[in-house]
């Protein structure tokens, strides 16, 4: 994920797993370093689940040994920016806003040949089309952006899978206008993805610094 308001822009990277019936992930969020070099923050550990996303070394005063859960539908983007990455199943559902798309031709994704389509999507569109555990957090994004309508570049492989998909999100705060480029990139797919969720006691319910 890559975020640009005015001069300054920062670069976001993560990776994990995710399982598409359970529709739950694990990633682990490398957040930028600061200016003199050094690492600025720890890895966050994120844990993704229909309208919930657990955060683990968030810092802002939370104990390291403690998760803080977040409802995803109450966010003004749905989640869709807000941990420093995108779920990648709204970023599957997204699509289903999809219009003004156009074939751009055949390209290369980790040496797989891949179809790749341009266009743009209507996030409240999506929302409406979309399965249920991903309507409200989407629902709550139409609300919270910039604007509703989203570009995208996605890539399909030979057997139609999502392979590759690039949103750009624009979205207003106290300083301008935002503009955050998610991308998303799926592979090894079969791979065993297990996954638990927070005991309630592991939960953080103090003050976050802001």
């Amino acid at each position: 994920m890559e975020t640009a308001t005015g001069g300054t822009r920062v670069t976001i990277q993560g990776q994990g797993g995710y399982d598409f019936r359970r529709r739950m992930g694990r990633l682990t969020v490398v957040l930028p370093k600061d200016p003199a070099g050094a690492d600025e923050h720890r890895p966050v550990t994120e844990l993704m689940a229909p309208g919930a996303l657990y955060m683990k070394n968030r810092g802002a005063g939370v104990p390291a040994d403690k998760w803080v859960r977040i409802d995803t539908t109450t966010l003004a983007d749905g989640n869709l920016v807000t941990g420093g990455a995108t779920d990648p199943l709204a970023a599957a559902e997204l699509l289903r806003g999809a219009r003004d798309v156009t074939y751009v031709g055949e390209e290369s994704v980790d040496g797989e040949t891949v179809h790749h389509y341009r266009g743009s999507t209507d996030i409240g569109r999506a929302a409406r089309a979309a399965e249920p555990h991903a309507r409200a957090s989407l629902a709550a994004a139409a609300k919270g952006f910039a604007t509703d309508t989203v570009p995208f570049d996605v890539y399909l492989d030979e057997e139609g899978r999502l392979r590759k998909v690039r949103h750009r999100f624009s979205f207003a705060n106290a300083t301008g206008t935002v503009a955050v480029t998610s991308t998303t990139v799926l592979y090894d797919f079969g791979t065993p993805m297990t996954m638990v969720l927070p005991d309630r006691r592991d939960i953080y319910a103090g003050r976050i610094r802001t």
